[in-house]
Formats: C-alpha cells, sequence, structure tokens
C-alpha cells in the first residue's frame, strides 16, 4: 500500500491532535504533533528568561534546545521531550499556552522549527497537525485537512483537556487565550495560520470523534487508492 502525507491544521481546540493520533494509529503512520514543538521551545523561553524582542537571545537559546517525540507506555500516548526530559504535562499549560503564540511569530522560531519538521518525513507515511503544514511545511501533502469548530465548542473542550490534566484553569482563562491566539496566528507576517486551497474543510462541531474518523479516514484511504493506481500504469 502506497503511503502519503497527511497535513491537518485548524485553530486551537478544533482536535486537530486527536484526529492526527487516530489516523496515525490505524494507518500505522508516524504522527507529529507541531504544536507540541512550538510549546517546547516557549517552555524552554520562559524557565531561561529568553527575551523575544532580542534576537541574539532567541538564535543562543534556539541552539541548546532539542525535541523528540518518544512512546509513554503508561499512557499509551506520545510524549514531548525537550533536552531529553518528559515535559508533556509542563507545555500544556495555560502558562505555556499564554505564550506560544507570540512565540510562534518569530521568523527564526519557525525556519528552526519547520527545517526538523520537514525533516520527519519518513517517506511520507507521516500524519502532521498544526497550523502552516498544508501551506508551508508540506504543501505537496496528497491529502490536507483544515479543521474547524464553533468558539464554545473549541473553548469547552480546551478546559476539559487542562483539568483532565489536573491543572487549574477556567473558562473566561480559556476563551481570552483561543481569541487571542486566534489573531495572532491568522494575522502574523510569517506563515500566517490559513486554510490551503486544496485543503478539505471539516467543521466538527456537531460531530463525534469516532464520526470525524470515519470521514478522514475514507478520503485518505481514496487518496492512498488513486496513488496506488497512478503508480501502476
Amino acid at each position: 500500500m502506497k503511503s502519503i502525507i497527511i497535513a491537518i491544521d485548524g485553530f486551537s481546540g478544533c482536535g486537530k491532535s486527536t484526529l492526527a493520533k487516530a489516523m496515525a494509529a490505524s494507518l500505522n503512520y508516524r504522527h507529529i504533533d507541531t504544536g507540541a514543538m512550538y510549546r517546547a521551545v516557549t517552555l524552554y523561553f520562559l524557565d531561561n528568561d529568553v527575551d523575544i524582542e532580542n534576537q541574539n537571545e532567541i538564535a543562543a537559546a534556539l541552539k541548546n534546545i532539542t525535541i523528540e517525540f518518544k512512546h509513554n507506555p503508561e499512557t499509551n500516548q506520545t510524549d514531548t521531550f525537550l533536552n531529553g526530559e518528559d515535559r508533556e504535562i509542563a507545555i500544556r499549560s495555560l502558562r505555556v499556552a499564554n505564550f506560544v503564540s507570540p512565540v510562534s511569530t518569530i521568523s527564526s522560531v519557525r525556519s528552526f522549527l519547520v527545517k526538523q519538521q520537514q525533516k520527519m518525513n519518513d517517506h511520507r507515511a507521516i500524519v502532521m497537525d498544526g497550523r502552516d503544514i498544508g501551506t508551508v511545511v508540506f504543501p505537496d501533502a496528497e491529502l490536507k485537512i483544515f479543521m474547524v469548530a464553533n468558539d464554545e465548542i473549541r473553548i469547552q473542550r480546551r478546559l476539559e483537556e487542562i483539568q483532565l490534566k489536573g491543572q487549574l484553569g477556567n473558562y473566561d482563562e480559556v476563551a481570552h487565550n483561543l481569541k487571542s491566539r486566534d489573531l495572532i496566528d491568522s494575522t502574523r507576517l510569517d506563515s500566517p495560520l490559513r486554510k490551503a486551497d486544496d485543503a478539505i474543510e471539516i467543521d466538527n462541531s456537531m460531530l463525534t470523534r469516532e464520526e470525524q474518523f470515519n470521514m478522514v479516514y475514507l478520503l485518505a484511504m481514496e487518496k492512498i487508492n488513486e496513488k496506488s493506481n497512478l503508480e501502476s500504469i
């Protein structure tokens, strides 16, 4: 069976990572959560008092950052390791969430991470989610999905995610965070969040995880079969 790249983009709280993980598991593909990479850089900047207005400090900090994804046997999930340490819980905090969008606007940070992301292409058997995957990281991806959901649903999802991790957070904080990140992500000069021209938009506000998965799985199989047929000619 031929392999493809599946790019899943969208705003925060739209279920990108949930869908991407399920798709990767079903196809035996590698899943990369690029948002986790930006969160890891943000956490490093916060912990080391890096001035994001100082390009020299940023450049020096990036040289000291190594990001890896490793399987956690206890949760059966993939955790984010920053410089050899599991920081999965820390990068999901509101402290990081409130700072990650400004960090993601920095061109040197984006260049640093995009280069790493593009190197993760394992013979095209990859599902990558983020905000610029279909437009910048893998513009040649065979299947591009753009996720949307109404604001109320997104806020509730993010709030539940935070609370399940045992962290503090309230409705107003989460709502403000999402609104702020939406504005920054969609208006930044470098690789703004936007739907790729050939992406398929899916509004999952009223869809169950199973319905969403089945929809995208069928689309993926169509692309895989289409590629197989073309290469067999």
